[in-house]
């Protein structure tokens, strides 16, 4: 199945990859407002809206003040609400009385740029090249804001639908106010269809409805040896050191194939979807010669078992180091959870097996620092069978199921507050998008398709509610 392809190299090549697929009235009118949709992203995407404290937050608030004043040019009843965290909007345009009510999320706030010398272009300079939208946030998740109001915009004041727009402030600081945000306009965001807009189609031409997604468990592990650093011209061949027995420690998390070696995480290889060697490692870049690690069927690897991953090392710096064997050292971990495993029993099991591999009777202390639900979707009945009917309109090709090896823990706190509801969750990246990385782009036709598909689903969802 080909992963990758080319938009064309203008904005104007936007409008030409909207598939007939769609109704003919509806398709014409994307089309036709792609051009302004697609500036209004730029717009959006030049306000560096990085939720993470060390950044400046009035960037943040221009942000959910610039999302507001797009709604409200839609004609929709707007406010912007904060319960001690970062501003969210919720804005809310009635349609046909007794329609079922949609609520469409996506989220304003941004990664970090990182390094600007590792872009090609400006970070906050959205740039169009070969087909594609550079720039931090173009994609994850700017675009679906812009794919939200692109679907409200294409049927004006003729909603098939009520429609509620939840667009949240600090999704890529972990969402700790949400649960808050959730309660207090509870009565507002019940719905009975949530399209959730921060998720990945499955290639280039191929769209895909998420129904599953990993867990996620943060935790940091520090390894004391010593009271004081000592000098290893003296000490060194009898004394550890915390550096060397923390790289034993973490090594004992995998075995030799690479496969996670902790005890009591759980695993599941029932997937549906091939995926190659040779696209996963086009896909992630991997450097010629580099093995790939674990057992299995990639995707049940990459879906639906555990992953462990050294995010962060606190140790001497190369540069500055001197000849001691140093005292602690610290490591930070990332666990990434199978769907239905209860990720408080995932930390557990962690933290039992760093602590019980010690090695040299080394001090072992863990902490855990974030944790976060998976997600597993009953992805059947009417409502899921017309979202993937609205994919096939706008893309002319059959969709796809697919899981997510990341987390989005709000997932599960949406499924919690409206457990009837159709949970859809959706997006608009593609495996060359790159985000959270340099060089985040978003594909201007995948992103037509994706404003198509959203305006077919409100219809879809007002007959099948009609039908009923």
């Amino acid at each position: 199945m080909p992963r990758h392809g080319r938009a064309g190299d203008t904005v104007a090549a936007v409008t030409s990859t909207v598939n007939a697929g769609a109704p003919e009235d509806l398709r014409q009118r994307i089309a036709t407002l792609m051009p302004g949709v697609v500036e209004d992203l730029k717009a959006l995407t030049r306000i560096p809206s990085v939720s993470l404290g060390s950044f400046d937050q009035q960037h943040v608030d221009d942000s959910a003040r610039a999302v507001a004043k797009l709604l409200e040019a839609e004609g929709m009843d707007v406010k912007v609400v904060s319960e001690g965290g970062r501003p969210a909007v919720i804005a809310h345009k009635e349609g046909p009385a007794g329609s079922p009510r949609v609520l469409m999320y996506a989220h304003h706030d941004v990664q970090p740029p990182g390094d600007d010398a590792d872009w090609q272009s400006p970070p906050f300079e959205p740039t169009e090249r070969d087909g594609r939208l550079y720039g931090r946030g173009a994609a994850d998740d700017k675009a679906g804001v812009m794919a939200h109001i692109a679907a409200i915009r294409a049927w004006g004041d003729d909603l098939p639908c009520t429609v509620t727009l939840f667009i949240e402030g600090e999704e890529e600081i972990a969402s700790d106010s949400l649960p808050a945000l959730l309660r207090t306009y509870a009565d507002e965001l019940t719905s009975d269809v949530l399209v959730l807009a921060d998720s990945a189609n499955w290639a280039v031409g191929t769209p895909a409805l998420t129904t599953t997604l990993r867990g996620t468990v943060r935790a940091v592990v520090t390894v004391r040896t010593l009271a004081h650093s000592v000098h290893s011209g003296m000490f060194g061949g009898a004394v550890p050191d915390s550096l060397t027995t923390l790289c034993r420690l973490l090594a004992t998390l995998h075995d030799d194939a690479g496969s996670v070696a902790v005890a009591g995480l759980d695993s599941d290889e029932n997937v549906d979807i091939d995926y190659t060697p040779e696209e996963l490692r086009r896909d992630a870049g991997m450097l010629e010669g580099t093995q790939l690690i674990g057992t299995g069927p990639l995707t049940a690897r990459l879906w639906r078992g555990p992953s462990i991953t050294v995010i962060g090392l606190d140790a001497t710096g190369v540069d500055v180091a001197s000849n001691t064997l140093a005292a602690s050292s610290r490591a930070k971990l990332s666990l990434r959870v199978a769907p239905g495993q209860d990720p408080q029993a995932a930390y557990e099991a962690l933290a039992e097996h760093l602590r019980s591999h010690a090695p040299w009777g080394a001090q072992v202390e863990v902490e855990l620092e974030e944790i976060g639900s998976g997600f597993d979707a009953d992805a059947t009945g009417p409502l899921y069978d017309e979202a993937r009917a609205a994919f096939r309109d706008a893309w002319g090709s059959d969709p796809v199921d697919v899981g997510i090896g990341g987390s989005i823990p709000f997932v599960s706190l949406f499924a919690e507050m409206m457990p009837n509801a159709a949970l859809l969750v959706t997006g608009v990246e593609d495996p060359d998008t790159r985000a959270h990385g340099a060089n985040e782009s978003l594909h201007l036709g995948e992103f037509a398709k994706v404003c198509l598909a959203e305006a077919v689903l409100l219809q879809r969802v007002a007959k099948a509610s009609d039908a009923t």
